[in-house]
């Protein structure tokens, strides 16, 4: 009797023994945190899901249009006799889309855009051409001021056109958001162009 007892008693340390070895192997490799490998997936995803492609034509297409108004409004504002309403213009032009080119080269830089598809050296909508440019160059007075003007309406025309199909087919909020300010202002400058070429 005292035989089995001590058999049975035996068993049962084993066993226990035994079972108490697992939990600590289990216990020693914790399995990777849900938490931490579902932030890593919502990054990857979000970082994938920022832009699409016609966010980042609309970047680096309209971070050219806007190097090419700052230009046009510098050599505007280099001109003697020109009529303080659109130096003044010229001026506001400058101030609003610097500021617009530093954040879609920052939005590039993030998107990281695959090479082969930077749209900054096609033709845009509304872009003077060569010729358009030095004529402004060469002009003066009251003739460069209404150059001006006829150029700059053509120019924000283009541009609001590219901003309403970024807003059509884009995806990235900012961009899309920039969109919008783009044709509310240069709306409302062009009516404020024609204005002033009435006027002249």
């Amino acid at each position: 009797m005292n035989k089995q007892i001590l058999i049975c008693s035996a068993l049962v340390l084993g066993a226990t023994l035994a079972l108490a070895g697992c939990a600590g192997e289990s216990s020693s490799t914790p399995a990777p945190s849900a938490s931490a490998s579902d932030s890593h997936a919502g990054h990857s995803m979000d970082q994938s899901a920022s832009a699409n492609d016609a966010d980042m034509a609309f970047a680096s297409g309209m971070k050219v249009h806007h190097e090419q108004a700052i230009e046009m409004s510098e050599m505007i504002l280099g001109k003697k006799d020109i009529p303080q309403e659109v130096t003044a213009l010229a001026e506001r032009i400058k101030a609003a889309q610097a500021p617009e080119i530093e954040r879609m080269d920052g939005w590039l830089d993030e998107w990281d855009m695959p090479e082969g598809m930077d749209h900054g050296s096609m033709e845009h909508d509304g872009m003077v051409p060569e010729d358009g440019i030095k004529a402004l160059q060469e002009a003066s007075g009251k003739e460069a001021a209404q150059l001006f003007l006829e150029q700059m309406i053509m120019h924000h025309e283009g541009a609001v056109d590219m901003a309403e199909s970024e807003l059509e087919d884009g995806q990235d909020a900012e961009a899309k958001e920039l969109a919008g300010q783009i044709i509310d202002s240069q709306t409302t400058e062009i009516d404020e162009m024609k204005q002033l070429l009435a006027g002249l």
